[in-house]
């Protein structure tokens, strides 16, 4: 399974029988910020429905979608279906809704919700994701210099530079695939 991600904010947007559904497509980082946003900008919207996923740092993904106030199931879970489905990872989607006067129903209410955050999702650029993990390497003075140029060269990042009596340690960050080079 080839996961996805975003790194900025994407909209999506659908209108069903004068209800508007607002979708924001985010990188799991700005959700509570980017939630408390959409609740002061948006006073007068009947709901903000959530969906997330994240990868945890023992690979289990913690993933919840939740309804705020519609009826149980009709459009956290569908939310978070569709981000399922688009194999997104590190991604919330935030759905505001404005009632335009008439009930959707149940199946109306899930077809709005997926159908908003899909939009959201065909207007995003999504990347590859891959998980950046930390490290620390270890080596003496004589082959510190070799050990900074091949750390250089697979484009990790050097977070920090701790020298002791021996040598250096190093720590390291990138993806994982090409930590395991190093």
């Amino acid at each position: 399974m080839a996961l996805k991600t975003v790194t900025r904010e994407y909209e999506g947007f659908l209108e069903d029988r004068k209800s508007r559904f607002l979708a924001h497509l985010v990188p799991v980082d700005d959700f509570d910020r980017r939630l408390e946003e959409l609740r002061k900008e948006h006073r007068k919207a009947a709901h903000i429905v959530t969906a997330h996923r994240r990868l945890l740092e023992d690979d289990r993904i913690e993933e919840s979608g939740k309804d705020d106030g519609e009826p149980a199931g009709t459009s956290g879970m569908p939310t978070l279906r569709v981000l399922q489905g688009a194999e997104l990872i590190n991604c919330a989607v935030l759905i505001v809704r404005y009632f335009g006067g008439t009930k959707l129903g149940g199946g109306g209410l899930a077809r709005a919700y997926s159908g908003a955050a899909q939009d959201a999702i065909n207007n995003a650029r999504l990347v590859p994701f891959r998980k950046i993990l930390t490290r620390t390497v270890s080596a003496d003075f004589a082959s510190s210099s070799d050990l900074e140029g091949r750390i250089e060269s697979l484009g990790l990042t050097v977070l920090a530079r701790d020298y002791t009596e021996d040598g250096v340690t190093l720590t390291v960050e990138g993806p994982d695939e090409v930590l395991a080079k190093l």
